[in-house]
């Protein structure tokens, strides 16, 4: 008589949570060291409910946020090339970035501190020097200075969330799409996954769920906030491409304020990504991108109850800010939608073993990570698979929030 074989001890070696910006590239970089990889999904990859839609995201190596950010975007940028490699679809475009404000402004001195920690090839400019060669920022207080990033540019997230995806796909991960994990039960010896109708067991789990984080790592002190994103066309006869308005965070002329966008792009062929802006066919690019600052104390929002439409009033704000700055912009918003960003108290993410060795996230996305995502991936790969990070990123350690 033939017994039966032994059910496995485990169904795979690690179970990533959330296939976004960075759960899609985890789930990727953890495939192509060859480990056993499922990966859930409880929409799709490339949806518009979590944090990462909105057809552009900044990018950035002189990140003022913190020094230590510098070489996770670098990391990130030849990640995103190996994407657009594998996927045919075009990805990241840069631009160039112009930082404008006062010389003790967190914008600048932020940016600087960067630049000088790692020898970026950034370029200072006086207020004459912007308006004459940058016209559309002819509006300025006076003393403002520029610092010029020529490595900013702009990602498509949605289209790069589904390359990242497809990337893990074929590097072996067994993806469940529109699964919904309910509980995690970590032990000793691996991790229990539960979504709504099955059970797996994994050596470790990754959650990357973006603002779903807390709901299995609940003592981590993350606020999902949801936030409503602007698009503007140029006024007629004015122009506002990404050659004449590249990528940019700058102050408000006469308010103790800043604002952050880019210029308008025609649409491409490889334009793949999913399109879910309210005034966009899909087909014709996109306007320009302004979004002001977003400063808390934030308000929680549950990312299950989001509300997904923009009401009459809501955009009144940053429509202000445009007629400020940008003469060349109408202000009356040509498209909008909304996201959820997920914030920290320190502004920063959250990357590493959690109190749980066994439980590792990648989030707290804090208004700036969609740039970093497939390091951040990176980052929580190497976490589970042991290895010694690419760079030094202590300051993102998820253990930095514990009591004593």
């Amino acid at each position: 008589m033939t017994l039966p074989a032994a059910a496995p001890l485990f169904d795979a070696d690690v179970a990533v949570i959330g296939l976004g910006a960075v759960g899609s590239s985890a789930a990727w970089r953890l495939a192509v060291r060859g480990l056993d990889v499922l990966g859930f999904e409880q929409f799709e990859p490339g949806h518009a409910w979590g944090g990462s839609t909105g057809r552009t995201r900044l990018f950035r190596v002189a990140c003022l946020e913190h020094p230590g950010l510098t070489p996770i975007a670098r990391r990130a940028r030849d990640l995103w090339r190996e994407l657009e490699d594998e996927s045919g679809r075009p990805l990241f475009h840069e631009t160039g970035g112009l930082m404008i404000g006062p010389p003790d402004s967190h914008i600048i001195e932020g940016t600087l501190r960067a630049a000088e920690a790692h020898g970026l090839p950034v370029e200072r400019l006086d207020g004459d020097e912007i308006a004459s060669r940058f016209p559309a920022h002819a509006r300025l207080d006076p003393g403002d200075i520029g610092v010029w990033d020529p490595e900013a540019g702009i990602l498509r997230p949605e289209a790069a969330i589904i390359a990242a995806a497809e990337s893990a796909r074929t590097a072996g991960a067994d993806l469940h799409i529109g699964v919904r994990v309910v509980a995690i039960d970590p032990d000793d010896d691996g991790v229990t996954v539960r979504t709504e109708r099955s059970a797996y067991r994994v050596r470790s789990v990754a959650i990357t769920a973006g603002p779903w984080i807390a709901r299995f790592v609940p003592h981590l002190p993350l606020t999902p906030h949801r936030v409503v994103m602007t698009w503007f066309r140029a006024r007629d006869g004015h122009e506002a491409t990404l050659d004449t308005l590249p990528v940019f965070i700058r102050s408000v002329p006469g308010r103790d304020t800043w604002i952050w966008g880019h210029g308008a792009m025609a649409g491409t062929d490889g334009d793949t990504g999913a399109d879910h802006v309210d005034g966009f066919d899909g087909s014709d690019g996109f306007d320009a991108k302004v979004g002001p600052e977003f400063d808390g104390p934030f308000p929680a929002d549950d990312p299950d109850a989001i509300d997904r439409l923009v009401h009459p009033g809501e955009t009144d704000g940053i429509s202000d800010l445009v007629a400020a700055t940008f003469p060349d912009l109408d202000p009356e918003p040509s498209g909008t939608t909304t996201c959820i960003m997920t914030h920290t108290p320190d502004g920063q993410f959250v990357v590493g073993p959690t109190a749980h060795p066994r439980v590792v996230v990648g989030g707290g996305c804090s208004g700036h990570s969609f740039k970093h995502a497939s390091a951040l991936g990176e980052l929580v790969a190497q976490s589970i698979a042991g290895e010694t990070a690419f760079t030094d990123a202590a300051f993102l350690d998820p253990r930095r929030f514990q009591a004593g």
